[in-house]
């Protein structure tokens, strides 16, 4: 009974497995893959306590392979080399598949641990499964990334919280010898944050604190015997949603004070100055973009400033760029011709580049046609020769409308002297 309920019930089969049927339900994307016992290395991104470990091991027993593990935290190059010179061993002793080696919270790994790793995984020693919580793109080095499959995995839903309590209950030994009635799971499921670990494990705390056999979980039960959450800032639960929420909305809605603040809960919790400074990189082209282009260098420059910093010091920078970017003007209007143009490709598929704006290095190329008729724009006055741009099918259509502020009111005129009308110019 030491073991905590989350690792006693852990699954063990695909068919145990809940949750993530984009990837292992009956046409998930890895679900052959593993049937089949081809696993190519991959990166598992996801929030806390959404299955990754549980699947990598899964991901070892179906196809039968040695298992390896190591954990981010506590291993060094060393210990990475020693473990691939061990599953080089048992792969070429026991079995014709090479080894997994699963590394959980690859993202805290250093740009030379990383690097280590690379031979391993270039050559096949190892199948390389690595846990994250953090974004891979800016957290796994792309000489690893470009090598790796990566899947992502969903925050647990209401439905898939509920059915892991439900198995825990017809599953574990110990809570099978107690009559547990589930009246509610409201108080359950908020404190869990979506993580699943930490669900099981509070509502095992619940079932230990009561003497009697025979519980009725509620809502008023749960949150007498969970001690309330003292801490400002909890990184791997709801507040940390919550709350960069409320930093990100602050700074579109122009409160400094409220972005300030806001960022003071974050700092005092610990917050990664990384997270911090990407989610301002992306406020300041969503929501300020071409009414001030210049927040996006600022935030861009804060980012490389903060990862070579730090704290205590980073909370100078961060605050510095938090309180720019919510006193900047504000235009959401590359976001939404981005937004546009997205979806005029869903509805209207692979329409053809016109003959004028085709590519034409060769001369079968350029006999067909290719290039013909293109008006290069510095042949003409002011640099500019009216010319479509679209394909055909979508001649004066617009994506991009300017925003009513002073610098896209000057872009506007821009176009309305050159296009004359056209794109709503």
């Amino acid at each position: 009974m030491n073991e905590p309920l989350a690792e006693r019930v852990r699954p063990k089969t695909l068919e145990e497995y809940i949750s993530q049927n984009h990837l292992v339900g009956a046409s998930g994307s890895l679900t052959h893959q593993i049937k089949k016992g081809i696993i190519p290395s991959l990166i598992l991104w996801g929030p806390p306590g959404t299955g990754k470990t549980t699947l990598a091991n899964i991901i070892a027993n179906e196809s039968q392979r040695p298992f390896y593990t190591l954990s981010a935290i506590n291993s060094g190059v060393k210990d990475i080399r020693e473990v691939i010179d061990k599953a080089r061993q048992s792969g070429g002793l026991f079995t014709s598949k090479n080894p997994i080696l699963f590394i959980d919270e690859i993202h805290r790994f250093s740009k030379s641990q990383q690097d280590s790793l690379l031979a391993a995984v270039e050559k096949g020693w190892v199948t390389l499964i690595g846990a994250t919580t953090e974004n891979p793109s800016f957290e796994v080095i792309p000489a690893l990334l470009s090598r790796c499959q990566v899947y992502i995995l969903n925050a647990f839903g209401k439905e898939d919280l509920e059915a892991l309590l439900s198995r825990a209950m017809k599953q574990d030994d110990f809570l099978k010898s107690k009559k547990i009635k589930l009246k509610e799971t409201e108080a359950l499921l908020r404190l869990s944050g979506g993580d699943g670990r930490k669900l099981l494990n509070i509502f095992e705390l619940v079932i230990n604190s009561e003497e009697s056999d025979t519980i009725t979980v509620s809502d008023e039960l749960v949150l007498s015997k969970v001690q309330k959450n003292t801490v400002l800032y909890d990184k791997t639960g709801e507040q940390h949603y919550d709350i960069i929420s409320a930093f990100i909305k602050s700074i579109r809605g122009s409160d400094p004070n409220g972005a300030v603040y806001w960022l003071a809960r974050m700092i005092e919790g610990g917050e990664d100055v990384k997270f911090i400074a990407r989610r301002m990189l992306i406020s300041a082209s969503e929501d300020i973009g071409l009414a001030n282009p210049t927040a996006l260098v600022i935030a861009n420059n804060t980012f490389q400033a903060v990862t070579t910093i730090g704290y205590p010091e980073a909370r100078i920078i961060l605050s510095q760029c938090a309180i720019y970017l919510a006193t900047s003007a504000k235009s959401n209007a590359s976001y939404m011709a981005i937004n546009k143009a997205q979806q005029t490709v869903k509805q209207t598929g692979d329409l053809s580049v016109p003959l004028p704006l085709r590519n034409a290095p060769t001369k079968l190329m350029k006999d067909l046609g290719y290039g013909k008729e293109y008006k290069y724009a510095h042949d003409y006055v002011n640099n500019f020769a009216v010319e479509e741009f679209l394909p055909e099918e979508l001649s004066g259509t617009s994506f991009y409308e300017p925003g009513k502020n002073q610098r896209e009111n000057a872009i506007n005129d821009f176009l309305k002297k050159r296009w004359k009308g056209k794109y709503n110019a």
